[in-house]
């Protein structure tokens, strides 16, 4: 009995190797079809991609589906892990949507892990730095009034009093009052550096950041802006940042708007980016974040 199995196993590997290997499956690669609203990992780059305005990017060294030969089902693509410093590919566009090319995302200043404490520290240290801390009190010395005794020390049946600019007095000095001072806190700058990392791989991660090609607007007029804001989706607040000064009709068209504000990106910080749900940078203040995050601290 034995002998037979054995006599049959062998015939049919014989019959298998006569037939050849049987024909694998191709692996679906999702970075060969293009889905919008999507964030996938590419070959080597992942892309990342907004809603509205951006689309997947097809690795230059594979061969592009033709898009009669694709399903019309849509296929999900598997989410993106957070915090790998991994290179991502952001489309470039313009107020009008308009393709403007591809541009990489460095993975060191916009794929950082996410931590709460460090922004939490950040925005402390910014909170605190920016009050003017001008509150101030006069004390006894400084208190406008007479200096004399107001009445005897004994005899009148009344408190003793020295002065009438004490505390207890109406219109004497207040005791242990707030002076001018600084109300700033340290913080170390890669602290600080690290914070505003953070909180643009956020913005990367939820698909909210835009790269614009540049900020130009044909005239001042708020209705622009007002257009160009609702066709971006999910959208109720936009922080705007330039790489150089920010141009005059910008500012004029958008300084009626409450939702809409405008930074150069030398004035970029965490608790601005935290304050807009959406974040357009264009192509130039890209580039200057990245070289601002890459110079070495001086200490």
């Amino acid at each position: 009995m034995r002998a037979l199995v054995r006599r049959a196993a062998s015939l049919l590997r014989a019959s298998a190797a006569a037939a050849g290997p049987a024909p694998r499956p191709p692996c679906p690669d999702p970075a060969q079809r293009r889905f919008p609203d999507a964030v996938c990992r590419g070959k080597n780059i992942p892309t990342f991609c907004s809603s509205g305005y951006s689309t997947l990017i097809t690795p230059s060294n594979e061969v592009v589906i033709p898009p009669e030969l694709l399903s019309s089902q849509t296929v999900g693509t598997p989410e993106r892990k957070i915090g790998q410093y991994e290179d991502l590919v952001a489309r470039v566009t313009n107020f009008h949507n308009e393709d403007k090319g591809y541009m990489v995302l460095d993975g060191d200043v916009f794929d950082v892990p996410i931590r709460k404490d460090i922004v939490h520290r950040v925005v402390r240290w910014q909170l605190a730095k920016r009050q003017q801390g001008t509150h101030s009190t006069k004390t006894i010395s400084e208190v406008s009034g007479t200096g004399r005794k107001p009445y005897k020390q004994k005899g009148t049946g009344r408190a003793r009093h020295g002065t009438l600019r004490g505390p207890q007095f109406r219109g004497g000095a207040t005791m242990h009052g707030p002076k001018p001072r600084s109300h700033a806190i340290k913080l170390q700058k890669k602290v600080r550096r690290l914070g505003l990392k953070i909180a643009l791989s956020a913005r990367t991660a939820e698909g909210k950041l835009l790269v614009f090609e540049d900020l130009e607007v044909p005239s001042h007029k708020t209705k622009n802006i007002v257009n160009y804001i609702s066709q971006m989706d999910d959208t109720k607040k936009v922080l705007l940042v330039d790489g150089d000064d920010i141009d005059k009709k910008l500012k004029l068209a958008t300084q009626n708007l409450h939702y809409v504000n405008v930074l150069p990106c030398i004035g970029l910080n965490v608790y601005s980016i935290l304050q807009h749900d959406t974040l357009v940078m264009t192509r130039d203040a890209v580039n200057r974040i990245v070289e601002r995050m890459h110079t070495p601290i001086n200490r």
